[in-house]
């Protein structure tokens, strides 16, 4: 997947500027929490994705590249992997992941070597 796993794909019809915080977030298999934060930068947007109760209130970050859908009347990011691949995830800390280049490569992994 590598870099193209950090943009937002055509189909996703992500707007920029859209304001994606408190939307819902669905694997392909069920819900997995809501945003809460997301970014448009060039080559490393993501969702950080609070789990809730889910997974305990772990929040995950994912890849812009793993978005299938935006559905604005439904508040709603569908995103194509599942919540097994989201809960086995690497763990993210706020302040301390989003410029780690090690924690980057760990996602880029984690992500581009699951088996669909």
């Amino acid at each position: 997947m590598g870099a193209d796993i950090w943009g937002y794909p055509e189909t996703a019809q992500f707007v920029p500027g859209a304001q994606l915080v408190g939307y819902q977030v669905e694997a392909t298999d069920g819900a997995i929490g809501k945003v809460d934060k997301h970014t448009e930068e060039v080559e490393r947007s993501y969702l950080v994705v609070d789990t809730g109760p889910w997974i305990l209130g772990r929040r995950v970050l994912l890849p812009a590249g793993l978005v299938s859908r935006i559905d604005t009347d439904d508040e709603t990011v569908h995103v194509s992997c599942t919540k097994a691949e989201v809960k086995d995830s690497p763990d993210f800390e706020s302040g301390r992941h989003e410029k780690d280049a090690a924690y980057i490569q760990l996602i880029e992994d984690h992500y581009a070597n699951r088996h669909m």
